[in-house]
């Protein structure tokens, strides 16, 4: 296992040392910057980056590079889109895409991007609503506060969107408004096979030589939107002790959760997601050997379980060193202790982390039921998903918008409806085989005479039941769904279709798990996460950042190599390392248009490098900024070391990874011939005609 060294003030028993944090942007710690760098952000500089980074609704982030609305980010948060557009005849995963034209720009059936506009903090409203309420009084009222406050910021606008924020547990509740892009068009990918050069075997290490960016465009109204706050692109890139910044949508840490919830998390958690999600590589790996068209159809999916399947296994080691887990555990106790000597703070906040680790004890009992019931574990088809999702609205929409599930709020149904009516393609035979799957784990894991295996499987087995009910249904069709949600519950009540009765049959039984864990373990978390949260402000201040929650934040750093196994690893890789590292075979085979421009290109041009900022996934697309705010890199991954970011920073060996702002430039001009992409990232840039290789798409 990679080392982890560990510092006791990470686990957020102090202020964050060195270059650790994934900050807010309104709490970000400018004085800091200065007294390291000698360069301090002023609130301009901060609002044109928060404008300039946007997020990618679904998991990823990205950013504004040119006044048009051309949007950068990674080939594999744009995969889904590019393999939507694809088809057997024109696959653009193998192949690559380019717009030559604006006509020729591909709508993508389901992506959005969202630009932060405004930040405001509703703390005190929360708190004033949920003071002295515990339980299902306090996760009702919570909750049904929270979607009033985003309905009201939304005020039905469709081109607004308002999330409401937890931070620090709870501590803190932030109402972040966002402008929304529904369409989103594909303007250039390069082939996966160097997007994704060295495929698993690389992912999450350091060098590599990945060219994983994409271009699209936003548009509103038919035409391109106009984006004044956007990246302007660097002369000549990172270089090694430059000050970065990168913003970005960090998706989740758990650096300030309770010991019994790390206990249950590298105990049960992890270790039951691992295997299945070993076991679900395994299954998708072989559908990919029926064919050609099984494995274009599967791969996006394969893709995304690999990349969840290692970085499981490093944030659990990180879990398992002893020295890691101790230095937790002091923190903890340093903390109620302090707790514990002051009377006032004891009668406030002592209880919370017994009644913390009480949760967890109820949730082991709850475990299976959850993940196979409601968490779709079992019922793994995204045909499924829609099918609940239509049966779920008939019985949420007319309710009072804060007596919804969460996902059915106002705030929430123009996303929701982008998704289910999108015209993105659906598969069934991969469909059967993930529900086929599913089932077959769910009977595995709860035993054949359980009530709800019973009740979905009857007599049949679970490929019988998936056969039929995907094979049967009419959801495949936007219209049929389309037609489901505008008939409400007597549409959905009446339907015949096998997904929906399916959907129908199993709604109780998940619906009442979900309300047990939501009543006897997440109100009683959450309450007592933001009594430790406070307990932390009292005792040590409000200068620490947040965990992330996939909302915009801010980190700061420099690039830097670092020592891996007594060996050096210098900061900044060549493209000609590319051509070096290639075998000609999976997943080291160059495309042919690389091949052909080996000798074109400028081999001593910077490909890969790595920063000492602090990210954690969902900051992939993410722009690597100096502090004129131009760009000079892209975030694609972590290095091994970093997944136990999750759990804690070391800034002697956690490193982001990014492709060059050079490499990129070198690979448009050069192998793809993407002048019209040229001219906006560097105007002018195109007067001397490029060469040109061999244009993907």
């Amino acid at each position: 296992m990679k080392r982890l060294v560990v510092i006791a003030a990470l686990v957020g028993a102090a202020p964050a040392l060195a270059d650790e944090g994934m900050w807010t942007y309104n709490n970000f710690p400018a004085a800091k910057v200065k007294e390291k760098y000698g360069f301090q952000p002023d609130q301009q500089w901060m609002d044109k980056l928060r404008l300039g980074a946007v997020r990618l609704a679904g998991g990823c982030s990205a950013s504004f590079v040119s006044p048009d609305g051309l949007v950068m980010t990674n080939h594999h948060c744009a995969r889904g889109c590019i393999e939507q557009l694809s088809t057997a005849k024109q696959d653009y995963l193998a192949n690559g895409f380019y717009a030559k034209t604006q006509g020729e720009e591909k709508q993508c059936p389901a992506m959005e991007v969202n630009q932060l506009v405004e930040i405001t903090d509703v703390t005190e409203q929360l708190n004033k609503a949920t003071a002295s309420l515990t339980g299902k009084q306090y996760s009702d009222t919570l909750k049904a506060e929270m979607s009033k406050v985003e309905k009201a910021c939304a005020n039905g606008d469709d081109k607004v969107r308002c999330d409401l924020v937890t931070l620090y547990q709870g501590g803190k509740y932030n109402l972040y408004k966002y402008r929304r892009f529904q369409d989103v068009r594909l303007v250039f990918a390069p082939e996966h096979a160097i997007a994704f050069f060295g495929g698993d075997p690389d992912n999450f290490e350091f060098p590599r030589y990945d060219l994983d960016v994409t271009f699209v465009r936003v548009y509103q109204d038919k035409q391109p939107v106009k984006t004044p706050d956007y990246f302007k692109w660097s002369e000549g890139g990172a270089k090694e002790n430059d000050l970065t910044f990168v913003a970005g949508n960090p998706g989740r840490t758990s650096r300030a959760l309770t010991i019994a919830e790390l206990e249950y998390t590298r105990d049960v958690s992890l270790p039951k997601t691992l295997m299945y999600l070993s076991e679900l590589r395994g299954m998708l790996t072989e559908f990919q050997k029926r064919g050609p068209e099984q494995k274009r159809i599967s791969s996006n999916l394969l893709f995304g379980v690999e990349n969840g399947l290692k970085a499981s296994k490093g944030r659990h080691e990180a879990l398992l060193d002893k020295k890691f887990f101790a230095s937790k555990v002091a923190a903890e106790q340093e903390l109620r202790k302090k707790v514990d000597a002051n009377p006032e703070l004891k009668k406030k906040y002592a209880a919370a982390w017994d009644e913390i680790a009480k949760a967890e004890a109820q949730l082991l009992t709850l475990r299976k039921d959850l993940n196979f019931l409601e968490q779709g574990n079992g019922l793994s088809s995204g045909l499924f998903h829609t099918a609940r999702a239509l049966v779920r609205a008939g019985d949420e929409l007319p309710k009072d918008n804060g007596q919804r599930l969460r996902e059915f709020n106002d705030a929430n149904l123009t996303a929701l409806k982008a998704q289910l009516f999108s015209p993105a393609p659906i598969y069934p035979e991969l469909e059967i085989a993930r529900l086929t799957f599913g089932l077959t784990k769910m009977r595995e894991e709860l035993g054949a005479k359980h009530p709800f295996v019973k009740k979905v499987l009857g007599k049949e087995s679970p490929e019988q039941v998936a056969t039929r009910v995907v094979k049967g249904t009419k959801l495949i069709n936007p219209k049929a769904r389309q037609a489901l949600w505008d008939g409400g519950k007597k549409a959905v009540d009446a339907s015949k279709d096998p997904m929906v009765q399916l959907a129908l049959l199993t709604d109780p039984d998940a619906r009442a798990i979900r309300k047990k864990f939501e009543e006897d373990v997440e109100s009683i978390i959450k309450k007592n996460s933001e009594l430790v949260a406070k307990a932390k402000f009292d005792i040590y201040g409000t200068s620490q950042y947040p965990d992330a929650t996939f909302s915009p934040r801010v980190s700061f750093g420099s690039v830097k190599g670092y020592t891996d196994a007594g060996q050096q690893v210098a900061p900044i890789t060549q493209m000609s390392g590319t051509f070096e590292h290639a075998t000609g075979q999976e997943p080291y085979a160059l495309p042919k248009s690389w091949l052909k421009s080996e000798k074109v290109i400028t081999g001593t041009t910077p490909m890969n490098f790595i920063t000492t900022n602090d990210i954690i996934g969902g900051n992939s697309g993410s722009p690597v900024v100096n502090k004129n705010q131009e760009v000079v890199g892209l975030v694609f991954d972590g290095n091994i070391q970093s997944l136990g970011g999750e759990y804690g920073f070391d800034e002697s060996v956690n490193r982001t990874v990014a492709v060059h702002s050079e490499a990129i430039i070198e690979a448009l001009q050069k192998i793809y011939g993407a002048t019209r992409v040229l001219e906006e990232l560097r105007p002018g840039s195109t007067k001397v005609a490029p060469v040109k290789a061999n244009p993907a798409g």
